[in-house]
């Protein structure tokens, strides 16, 4: 790996190389190890990646004062580089970070992929979601790290000969955990089993809904998952036999996750201008997009970025996806969320979103799930919305949000 570092960096345009670095289990730790041994080699470049918190911890930029990056995600990992102007942020949905990956200058590209088969075919594994948009680009200089630990899925494949560069490492994969359900997502979880259409086609973000929306699908049948991103919650529900198929660009979780991505015919890997594609989307039937925000205001606005003022995220698929979901015949677009904060004292149904941005509009939103019900916003108007959501608010908050329902109604 610190051969490969060098030989990157001598290809870097003094002051203004642009490296493509993958997000997701695709981060090349081997190399990133070897900018950590020899930071130097890392000055004047722009690091380009779209990195997802909760997965991918490092910052790039942070490796020498006079390296950039950028992505469409911020998390505090990321922050120092963020507040020193070093670090830019795009916001873009998934889809658009696609196009943009696409069409933004790069000189260099790094991936990470399986071993070859008997043809000399490589797979981009369980990071084949954004990938794809920048190895087909032409003119660009790629390097091929071949980790034994990327396993070789259902998917595109590229052969090993048409990578530039070719280095080998069997540094283990990045992982994640979403961790246990708590007694509010337990609920959800029961709330979305209720409404759960036959033969639906189930998408899920990370965390605790994600964790929710697949655990609400025991004991179905007849189902599929189409989703940017699957984890390992996901096994259980394979092993009972409720999934005809799985498509997916990307998969974060256990080694017994990433081997099961490799052996299961029913899992599918394609890249993000099909996973999160909206005229893609709407032509899938039934199909159930369960993701979560922050915050919900009265007029059905959510935000899923910002805490106290400051972005601590991005956002992601979860317009693609509910947009998506709205369009399809039969599809629910859901928002999961619990309904306080700070164990009860804080509503996360709040009469207006704090400062930033909004994440979702009010047009966007279709049903909003807390551990209190069902709010149901298709079609409403704008008092029956504040109604249903102050429904699903957490019931020491609810007189508080109606009086102040009530004041606002009269400046509206």
């Amino acid at each position: 790996m610190d051969k490969l570092a060098e030989l990157l960096a001598s290809r870097l345009k003094p002051g203004e190389g642009r490296l493509f670095i993958p997000g997701g289990p695709g981060e090349p730790l081997g190399l990133l190890e070897a900018f950590r041994r020899s930071p130097d080699l890392a000055a004047g470049a722009t690091f380009v990646g779209p990195h997802v918190p909760g997965i991918n911890r490092t910052d790039w930029a942070g490796l020498h004062a006079e390296a950039r990056a950028e992505g469409t995600f911020l998390s505090a990992d990321w922050r120092p580089s963020f507040e020193a102007g070093r670090f830019a942020l795009r916001p873009l949905t998934w889809r658009q970070t696609y196009d943009w990956l696409g069409e933004t200058p790069l000189d260099l590209a790094v991936f990470v992929v399986s071993a070859p088969d008997s043809d000399g075919e490589v797979s981009l594994g369980v990071a084949s979601d954004l990938a794809p948009a920048v190895l087909a680009r032409p003119g660009l200089l790629r390097a091929a790290i071949v980790n034994p630990n990327m396993p070789h899925v259902q998917g595109a494949t590229v052969p090993l000969s048409a990578f530039d560069l070719i280095a080998e490492d069997d540094t283990p994969l990045l992982g994640y955990d979403a961790g246990d359900l708590d007694p509010a997502f337990e609920t959800i979880k029961q709330r979305l089993a209720e409404i759960m259409p036959t033969g639906a086609s189930v998408q899920f973000g990370l965390g605790k809904a994600g964790v929710a929306a697949l655990q609400a699908l025991d004991g179905l049948k007849g189902l599929r998952i189409h989703s940017g991103m699957v984890t390992d919650p996901l096994l259980p529900v394979l092993e009972s036999g409720a999934l005809t198929e799985v498509v997916t660009g990307l998969a974060a979780g256990s080694p017994g996750l990433y081997a099961r991505c490799a052996e299961d015919r029913r899992i599918r890997f394609e890249p993000s201008n099909v996973t999160h594609d909206i005229r893609v989307l709407a032509q899938i039937p039934r199909l159930v997009a369960v993701n979560s925000a922050l915050e919900v205001d009265l007029l059905g606005q959510a935000n899923a970025e910002f805490q106290g003022g400051r972005q601590i995220s991005g956002t992601g698929g979860l317009t693609d996806f509910l947009r998506g979901a709205r369009l399809s015949d039969g599809g629910l677009p859901i928002l999961a969320l619990p309904a306080t904060a700070k164990g009860g004292a804080i509503s996360r149904i709040v009469l207006r979103l704090g400062e930033g941005a909004v994440s979702v509009s009010r047009a966007d939103v279709g049903l909003v799930i807390t551990e209190h019900g069902v709010a149901d916003l298709r079609g409403r108007t704008l008092d029956e919305r504040a109604e249903a959501l102050i429904g699903v608010a957490a019931p020491q908050h609810r007189d508080g949000l109606a009086d102040a329902w009530a004041g606002l109604r009269r400046k509206i």
